[in-house]
């Protein structure tokens, strides 16, 4: 018997459209900033390795202290308008930035304040988003939906990063930033298109301190969303090492130009588009748990090919290569595991469930951005990328060996309306 296909469906759906295009108009906007603001910490405040690194570390703190309250606050209220004040909030921010140059008045002080706000409205945007989606669409069409929307963001990662290599060569990397500026004014303008599409919660008479718990049990209670929440958490103390540093890696070692950077970011970035295309098949045909559990080793493996290129002409195909092909099997890591955690958990949930999650996912980033900074200046640019990469690698056996490996995605039917546990999926 042929499946329906449910498709068009969401194409027909007008709050899923506007959804859809604030997602990949900021998307697009927030790949000129990943770009121009650790460059414009490089080539305009002439800081060095630790500093720039330490610039991620203050956009992930906010997820650390504030992700927590922050479930509580958004289960207790619509999510559509704490989205329109985030996007809103992070385009004023961004813009000082331009602003602050412009004056001759630009500080490293001032881009650790403009990330740690803007990671505090991120958090906000973010969870508000994560749990806005499964009312918006039906949870059947979850898949199809954050495949969508993460495709979508795939694209702005491909072409984001040509786009932010041409606008920092034209315009200067402070000023560029005033793109991303004007994409989350757009994304918020979407946003606030969609109407009538979200029912006010239900008041609460319990504590805030109370509904927290319940949050943080459900996470630790179901098994294999325990599983998957510890072992990111331990995964992205690595990669986020990797990360701060390559940029400067790819200045200092290979002594590329933004435009250049950005190609090749672009290139490599391309794997995510495929990933988009093929994941709903892929998943249809091994099942969401080994897509989950095999595709972060593969990406993990794949980092190491980045301090081992060669100098010269193979250095940029040699990471292109290798970055389309981790860019691919990590969108499969990304999407599944976000489709996951939405269909096994209750929708009054949803809200601590992400915040929670959200925290132990991005709560070591900090730790694993400064720590690479750290380690940069006594053992060098290339040989703290080979030991992330394989921290990363190690990182993903227990996942491998998980049962999460036979994980299947419960059907609606089977998530409990009480917001008690879910029962384990193995």
């Amino acid at each position: 018997m042929r499946r329906p296909r449910l498709r068009s469906d969401l194409w027909r759906d007008r709050g899923f459209v506007d959804l859809w295009a604030a997602n990949g108009i900021s998307q697009l906007g927030a790949q000129v900033s990943v770009l121009a603001i650790p460059l414009t910490a490089l080539f305009v405040l002439k800081q060095g390795a630790l500093e720039v690194a330490l610039l991620r570390a203050f956009t992930v703190i906010p997820f650390v202290l504030f992700s927590l309250p922050a479930g509580v606050w958004i289960d207790r209220a619509r999510r559509r308008p704490l989205m329109i004040a985030a996007d809103f909030g992070r385009a004023a921010n961004l813009a000082s930035i331009p602003v602050a140059y412009w004056l001759g008045h630009l500080t490293l002080t001032q881009l650790y304040v403009v990330a740690t706000i803007h990671g505090a409205l991120t958090v906000v945007f973010d969870v508000s988003y994560l749990s806005f989606l499964p009312g918006l669409v039906s949870r059947e069409r979850l898949s199809e939906a954050n495949g969508k929307l993460l495709g979508t963001a795939a694209v702005a990662q491909v072409i984001g990063p040509t786009l932010a290599g041409g606008l920092i060569g034209a315009l200067g990397a402070a000023v560029a930033v005033i793109a991303n500026t004007a994409s989350y004014v757009a994304s918020g303008a979407f946003v606030l298109h969609i109407r009538g599409r979200e029912a006010k919660p239900e008041p609460s008479a319990a504590r805030g301190r109370d509904e927290l718990l319940e949050g943080i049990r459900y996470v630790f209670r179901q098994p294999n969303l325990r599983v998957l929440t510890v072992w990111t958490s331990f995964w992205n103390l690595f990669t986020s090492g990797f990360i701060a540093i390559e940029l400067v890696y790819f200045v200092r070692h290979f002594h590329w130009s933004a435009t250049e950077i950005g190609i090749v970011m672009a290139l490599g970035g391309s794997g995510l588009v495929l990933g988009a295309l093929v994941n709903e098949r892929l998943v249809a045909r091994f099942g969401i748990g080994p897509m989950i559990a095999y595709s972060g080793i593969l990406f993990s493996a794949g980092l190491a090919w980045v301090p081992a290129a060669p100098s010269g002409f193979w250095a940029a195909p040699v990471i292109v290569v290798t970055g389309f092909v981790g860019s691919t099997v990590g969108f499969f890591a990304n999407v599944n595991q976000l489709t996951y955690r939405q269909s096994i958990t209750p929708a009054r949930l949803l809200g601590r469930m992400n915040s929670v999650v959200r925290l132990m996912y991005w709560g070591t980033i900090p730790a694993g951005s400064a720590l690479a900074g750290l380690l940069a200046g006594p053992l060098g640019l290339r040989e703290t990328l080979l030991l992330a990469a394989i921290g990363a690698t190690v990182s993903c056996v227990p996942i491998m060996v998980s049962p999460i490996r036979r994980a299947t995605v419960p059907s609606d039917a089977g998530i409990p309306r009480d917001g008690g546990l879910a029962p384990a999926v193995d």
